[in-house]
């Protein structure tokens, strides 16, 4: 959030003492052109640029495969579309970065590394939050479950975690239909 708020703050101005700077040595109507110029440019890479990845993506779906490089690649053209379409020559120069393949594909492959990141830290909070309840509480030495007491837990009688649960095979699992008859 912190960093959000000073992206908010720090790059206008930063966009407006530049844009002021380049006006005073270029004049405000060639600063203005400059900025009309690039957007310009930009718009016409990001429709170049954007129709080679939906290819690919469309590629990679008839093949039978997830796009999901390409749909990041997509997001990443989304911000940079943005970016130069924003006045300014900082932002343009981001944009232009998130346009060009190779920038384009580290910028995605950050975030596809991120992603990664949460998603496992999920998956591992998801899965010890599964493993926490009555009759499963690992201590700290081994790892192995400590024993329940009874205010502990009145479910610890069912737990599928107990050592002392005696394992019953009735026999072969035979797959089949089941029709119930009332």
């Amino acid at each position: 959030m912190r960093f959000l708020f000073l992206l908010f703050i720090i790059v206008p101005i930063i966009e407006i003492t530049l844009l002021i700077q380049v006006g005073q040595a270029i004049g405000a109507w060639y600063t203005v052109g400059l900025v009309l110029l690039s957007a310009f440019i930009g718009v016409n890479m990001l429709r170049y640029q954007g129709i080679s990845t939906l290819a690919r993506a469309q590629q990679r779906a008839n093949q039978g495969e997830i796009p999901g490089r390409e749909m990041v690649e997509g997001i990443v053209l989304a911000v940079g579309g943005a970016l130069l379409v924003t006045p300014g020559f900082v932002t343009d120069v981001i944009g232009f970065c998130c346009l060009v393949p190779y920038t384009r594909q580290a910028f995605a492959n950050a975030m596809i590394s991120r992603f990664t990141v949460v998603a496992m830290s999920s998956r591992q909070a998801s899965f010890e939050s599964t493993f926490s309840g009555p009759g499963f509480d690992p201590s700290p030495e081994g790892g192995e479950p400590r024993e329940q007491s009874q205010q502990d837990g009145a479910h610890y009688a069912d737990s599928p975690f107990r050592k002392d649960k005696p394992q019953s095979h009735a026999g072969d699992v035979i797959d089949g239909e089941y029709q119930r008859k009332e």
